[in-house]
C-alpha cells in the first residue's frame, strides 16, 4: 500500500470513529443506577451486547418474586432480577424502545419505551403499555442516582 492509501485509509477511519461516537454516547445515556418514582427501589441499567436491560439493585423491602407466572421463580429474590429486557436504541426518535419491563409488583410483562426528559437528562421517563398501543398504559418517572 502506498503513503496515500495509507493516508486515506487513516482519515476514513478516524471520520467515521468521530460520526459514530454521538450515536453511541447518546445511546448509552441511560446506563446507571436509577431510583424508581417511588423511591423505594433502584435500577441499574446496564447493556448486553448492543441492548438496554435493567436490573434491580436495592429495594426498600427486599422480598420473593411471589407473583412471577413462572412458578420456578417464584422462590428467587427480587434484588438482582432483570425488570427491564431488550431495549434498543432508536436514534432519531432518542427513545429506548421495543423493550418489556416486568413489575413484580404484580407479575405482569408491559411493552416498554423509555426516554430522557429533554432538559433534565436526570430524568428518565419509563412508560409501560399492552397490545402494542403506547396510549394504553402508564409513564413512570425514574431519578439518576446521585
Amino acid at each position: 500500500m502506498n503513503r496515500h492509501a495509507s493516508i486515506l485509509t487513516f482519515l476514513f477511519i478516524l471520520c467515521f470513529t468521530f460520526v459514530s461516537l454521538p450515536s453511541a454516547t447518546a445511546q448509552d445515556a441511560v446506563l446507571g443506577e436509577w431510583w424508581n418514582g417511588e423511591k423505594d427501589g433502584k435500577v441499574t441499567m446496564y447493556k448486553k451486547g448492543d441492548k438496554i436491560y435493567g436490573k434491580i439493585s436495592w429495594a426498600n423491602d427486599p422480598r420473593k418474586d411471589t407473583k412471577n407466572p413462572d412458578k420456578s421463580l417464584r422462590s428467587r429474590d427480587v434484588v438482582g432480577s432483570d425488570v427491564f429486557t431488550n431495549f434498543s436504541y432508536d436514534a432519531s426518535e432518542k427513545e429506548w424502545v421495543d423493550g418489556e419491563v416486568y413489575d413484580p409488583k404484580n407479575g405482569k410483562t408491559y411493552s416498554c419505551m423509555m426516554w430522557l426528559e429533554k432538559n433534565n437528562p436526570k430524568k428518565l421517563n419509563i412508560r409501560g403499555y399492552v397490545l402494542g398501543m403506547t396510549f394504553l398504559g402508564r409513564t413512570e418517572i425514574f431519578t439518576r442516582v446521585e
